[in-house]
């Protein structure tokens, strides 16, 4: 009954991503064609529906958190080759995914090497001032302001309906969430939080870039956030009393 249930588990999963990835795609080709509302609206599409659904797929691939460090390296490196192609190519929603499961499998391959829970809080305190430095005053403030079309290549899009532009989120935004999540997993936090307080955190982000009226926030400060937050207290004991973690396959 217990490797029943499980297949029967991992089904439900393949057949939740597909139709969700295909929703997306019919969405992300037909976002020109809907209905045009205000700002704010659109704010709140984004932050309540897309982003959701987007980090919806990273939550369904999620087992895959577990496969051996070489496949991960051989998949990152597969997508993204494939979205470098699909980009060349002019074909930037299958890009755009590519993208995202690249940075995953980057992200749950780094988790791999981190031994205790307490080596992923320490990159979710630093990273922030380092994002935060890059997007006011270092690499990322000159490739925005100074070569926008590499920071297109360089981001996810999440396109607003009725209209041809669209939000973008760092690569290595896309990493650390695809990190934070799959560390809830290994770790035995509150993973269902987690991916909440994750997805919550870049529609929040989104929304204060817009209503200070920035050319754009660092989405990792909030990020950290949405991991430790919810999982504080875990944190907490895991950090003072280490325990054997689960075994990762090699």
């Amino acid at each position: 009954m217990v490797g029943r249930a499980s297949a029967l588990l991992s089904s439900r999963r393949v057949v939740g991503f597909v139709a969700l990835l295909a929703a997306l795609s019919v969405y992300y080709a037909v976002h020109q064609s809907l209905w045009d509302a205000s700002l704010w609206w659109d704010i709140a599409f984004l932050a309540f529906v897309l982003i959701p659904a987007v980090f919806g797929l990273v939550w369904l691939a999620l087992p895959f958190w577990r496969s051996p460090p070489l496949q991960l390296l051989v998949a990152a490196g597969a997508f993204v080759a494939l979205a470098v192609v699909l980009q060349a190519a002019g074909a930037r929603t299958p890009a755009n995914f590519a993208k995202l499961a690249a940075m995953s499998a980057v992200g749950w391959l780094f988790l791999q090497f981190f031994e205790e829970a307490s080596w992923v809080v320490l990159v979710a305190l630093i990273i922030p001032w380092v994002d935060a430095y890059s997007v006011w005053r270092g690499p990322t403030h000159r490739i925005v302001t100074q070569h926008e079309e590499v920071f297109t290549l360089l981001a996810f899009a999440f396109p607003v309906p009725g209209e041809n532009g669209a939000a973008k989120l760092g690569l290595p935004d896309l990493m650390f969430f695809a990190l934070f999540l799959a560390t809830a997993a290994r770790f035995r936090l509150r993973v269902a939080w987690t991916w909440v307080c994750l997805t919550a955190s870049i529609g929040t982000t989104m929304a204060l870039a817009t209503w200070t009226d920035v050319g754009g926030l660092p989405a990792l400060p909030l990020l950290s956030l949405g991991f430790l937050l919810p999982n504080a207290d875990l944190l907490w004991r895991l950090v003072r009393e280490p325990r054997p973690t689960e075994h990762v396959p090699s």
